[in-house]
C-alpha cells in the first residue's frame, strides 16, 4: 500500500504545544496518536523522551525515517491509545511531563491507496486505521438496516433526521457499495451535489463512517482518564481535536474533572466526594494564528485544550 505523497506532515498548533509541554532534557511524555512523528520530532529534538503510539501500523515505519536523525530518545509503539494505561505501564513510562493527542489524521494517511478515507479519489471502502480490524465501511453500508444508518448519521456526521434518512435510502438503493465514488454517488442522489459556497456533501458522512469503523470516539473516552493517571502531579495533558463531536468529549471531561463538587444542583449538601484532578490552563480553545492557516490550512479546524494535572488533596 503506497501513500502518493512524501512531504511530511507539518502537526497543527506546534508552537503552541511546545510552549506548553516545554520539553528539555530529562523530561518524558507520551504522543498518544503520532501519525508521521511530527510531534514527537519537535519533543525528541529537545532532548526529552518520548513514547509514541500510533494505531496504524503503516505510520511506524514513516514516523521512524522522520525521527532517526533526532538522536533523542524515543520509543514507536503500534496500539491505540485507548489502551494508553497498559501500554504505559509496559513501557515504563508511567509519571510523564506531559501527555499530547492530536486526533486529525495526517494527509498521508488521507492519501493511502485503498483505505477509502478520502472521496478526492476512488478507492475500496475501508477506512480502518489497522487492517486487522474486521469491521470495514463496506461492512457498515452494506449490511446496516435503513434505521441503523439513520442512526449514525444522526450521532457520528450530526446530520438532520431528514438529511440523514435520504441518504440512507439512497445507501440501500445502491448497495453493494464497494468505492468511495459508489458512495459519492449515493450521497449526491440524496441531497444534490456541491456548489462553490458548500463542503463537499460527502464530508459528514465520511467522517461517521471512519469514527465508527475505528471507535473513535469510544477510545477517546477510555483514553482520557488513562492519560490523567499515567501523568505525574504538574504534568499537562494536551489534545487537540478537529471536529464537534471530539472537542466536546474533550470540554466535558476536563470541566467534570477540573471541578471539586458534581452534586446535581439540587443537592444541599455535597455528597459526591470527588475533587479536581485538573486545573485548566485556559478555559476556552486555542486556535491557530491566521500566520499558520495560511502555512498550514489543514490546521484551520484545529481546537486545543490544555489542562495540568493537581497534586493529589491529602485529605
Amino acid at each position: 500500500m503506497v501513500a502518493k505523497t512524501r512531504i511530511f506532515h507539518v502537526p497543527a498548533l506546534l508552537n503552541e504545544v511546545m510552549a506548553y509541554i516545554e520539553p528539555s532534557e530529562g523530561r518524558r511524555y507520551i504522543d498518544c496518536t503520532m501519525g508521521e512523528g511530527g510531534l514527537s520530532e519537535a519533543i525528541s529534538l529537545k532532548g526529552a523522551s518520548v513514547l509514541a503510539l500510533e494505531a496504524d501500523p503503516e505510520m511506524l515505519p514513516v514516523a521512524a525515517r522522520r525521527l532517526q536523525g533526532t538522536g533523542g530518545d524515543y520509543r514507536l509503539v503500534q496500539g491505540n491509545f485507548a489502551s494508553l494505561g497498559n501500554i504505559a505501564k509496559h513501557e515504563d513510562f508511567d509519571q510523564v511531563d506531559g501527555i499530547i493527542m492530536d486526533l486529525g489524521l495526517s494527509s498521508r494517511q488521507i492519501q493511502y491507496e485503498e483505505r477509502g478515507f478520502t472521496f478526492q479519489q476512488n478507492q475500496a471502502l475501508d477506512m480502518r486505521y489497522d487492517q486487522r480490524q474486521e469491521v470495514t465501511a463496506a461492512d457498515l453500508l452494506n449490511e446496516l438496516s435503513e434505521e441503523d444508518l439513520i442512526d449514525m448519521l444522526v450521532t457520528y456526521a450530526e446530520e438532520d433526521r431528514y438529511s440523514a434518512k435520504n441518504i440512507s435510502k439512497a445507501i440501500i438503493s445502491k448497495r453493494p457499495l464497494a468505492t468511495t465514488e459508489d458512495l459519492v454517488e449515493a450521497v449526491e442522489l440524496a441531497v444534490g451535489k456541491r456548489n462553490s459556497a458548500r463542503i463537499h456533501p460527502s464530508t459528514k458522512t465520511f467522517m461517521a463512517l471512519r469514527i465508527v469503523v475505528n471507535a473513535d470516539l469510544q477510545s477517546l473516552e477510555l483514553a482520557l482518564p488513562q492519560a490523567l493517571s499515567v501523568l505525574k502531579p504538574g504534568g499537562k495533558l494536551l489534545v487537540i481535536a478537529y471536529q464537534s463531536l471530539e472537542d466536546r468529549i474533550v470540554k466535558r471531561f476536563l470541566k467534570r474533572e477540573s471541578t471539586n463538587c458534581i452534586c446535581p444542583t439540587i443537592e444541599l449538601e455535597c455528597t459526591c466526594n470527588h475533587h479536581a484532578s485538573v486545573k485548566l490552563l485556559r478555559r476556552s480553545v486555542i486556535k491557530p494564528s491566521l500566520d499558520e492557516i495560511s502555512q498550514n490550512p489543514a490546521s484551520r479546524s484545529a481546537r486545543m485544550r490544555v489542562a495540568e494535572k493537581l497534586p493529589k488533596d491529602p485529605a
